[in-house]
């Protein structure tokens, strides 16, 4: 596996920071950056100049990770040339099928399933069901094929949220990269750091990702109350207090962040589904307890591997980023001190993180959690 990644700043013309150079031979050119600069027609330009025989994937973050940094407003760019395998790359948009959970069946039908271990996913993340868009490929996926991924990001802006397969970075678009070959060693997992508090609520009235009422109550008049001052900066402090969705008792938690709200209809929609008859709490972390999750997904990562990792992709939510403020690359750090630090560092913060729960099958959307992919040829 070769590797160059780069960094954009600004207007400033991309920085080779590891690597050689970049006279790679097809490959996988992941650029993860600010949208306002993602929707600069030039970027494109830039790194097709960059890579002319690159398959280059595009996605707008809330931050983006390369190495031990976390940059602010700017771009990272991780081109891989896979010398043993290879990889494939589909696309759609919701404009094609208005329905994720179909939407996902038909990205993962159009891949060969010979040699297939595993697929990421770069997913619009403004407007889309994540946990729909799973389902769909989860209810035809084989068992031995992997995925994982992250919904994109814009900052806490919550305004509209980019990505792109070989083109213009735009609104809707899906992402899936599948990964093929023999030698290929892929793992996934994730983790949180979050702790529920005050009283377990029932959702009595939801619409897939609608969230309507709580025990019989508007729920974003319950949420209001419970913010109190912190209220008035919604969407944006419903970041640093999601809530725990719990379907069945014998499940895992999830967590689910709002991603906009409707004074008019008093609902919130969230990241994914927030069925009817679960029971929630809200959650609140701590930095300390953030960056000691971020450790654990990494050990959970790490767990069973027979190959030392060279590329981790990591999606971090941006909830943990505004907690973590300042100290944010701390958990980025602890995550390099469990996979080693000969491997290649990428990924961004999101709006939601796909991965199974540690010892499950089975891909899951998250929020607020530390999730890695990590490769080995």
């Amino acid at each position: 596996m070769k590797i160059t990644q780069a960094i954009k700043e600004g207007k400033q013309p991309f920085k080779i920071i590891s690597g050689e150079n970049h006279d790679l031979k097809e490959p996988l050119v992941l650029v993860f950056g600010n949208r306002y600069l993602l929707e600069d027609d030039n970027l494109f330009i830039e790194i097709k100049k960059l890579f002319p025989n690159g398959h280059i994937v595009l996605g707008s973050t809330a931050g983006e990770i390369i190495d031990d940094t976390v940059l602010e407003g700017g771009v990272s760019l991780t081109a891989i040339e896979f010398e043993k395998c290879h990889f494939s790359v589909k696309r759609k948009n919701v404009s094609e099928i208005d329905n994720e959970l179909l939407l996902g069946q038909t990205l993962f039908n159009e891949f060969s399933k010979e040699n297939l271990k595993h697929i990421f996913l770069v997913s619009e993340g403004s407007s889309i069901n994540g946990s729909a868009l799973i389902e769909g490929f989860e209810g035809v996926r084989i068992n031995n094929i992997g995925l994982s991924g992250g919904l994109c990001g814009d900052d806490d802006r919550f305004e509209r949220t980019l990505a792109s397969y070989n083109e213009n970075a735009k609104e809707g678009e899906v992402i899936a990269i599948g990964f093929y070959g023999e030698s290929l060693e892929i793992t996934s997992a994730n983790y949180g750091g979050w702790t529920p508090f005050g009283p377990e609520r029932i959702i009595t009235k939801s619409e897939n990702n609608i969230l309507y009422e709580l025990d019989g109550q508007p729920a974003l008049d319950l949420y209001k109350k419970y913010l109190g001052e912190k209220a008035k900066e919604l969407p944006t402090s419903a970041l640093l207090y999601p809530l725990s969705v719990r379907v069945n008792e014998d499940d895992e938690p999830l967590v689910r962040t709002i991603l906009t709200i409707d004074d008019t209809s008093n609902t919130m929609t969230l990241a994914g589904d927030v069925p009817e008859g679960a029971r929630v709490q809200l959650m609140m972390s701590t930095v300390d307890d953030i960056v000691d999750g971020a450790s654990i997904a990494a050990q959970y990562a790490m767990n069973g591997r027979e190959n030392k990792p060279e590329l981790a992709i990591l999606v971090s939510c941006v909830g943990r980023k505004l907690v973590m403020d300042q100290r944010t690359e701390e958990e980025v750090e602890e995550v390099i001190s469990v996979i080693g630090t000969d491997t290649a560092v990428t990924g961004f913060y999101s709006y939601g993180e796909m991965a199974p729960f540690a010892g499950k099958d089975a891909c899951r959307l998250h929020n607020q959690t530390m999730t890695l992919t990590l490769f080995s040829e």
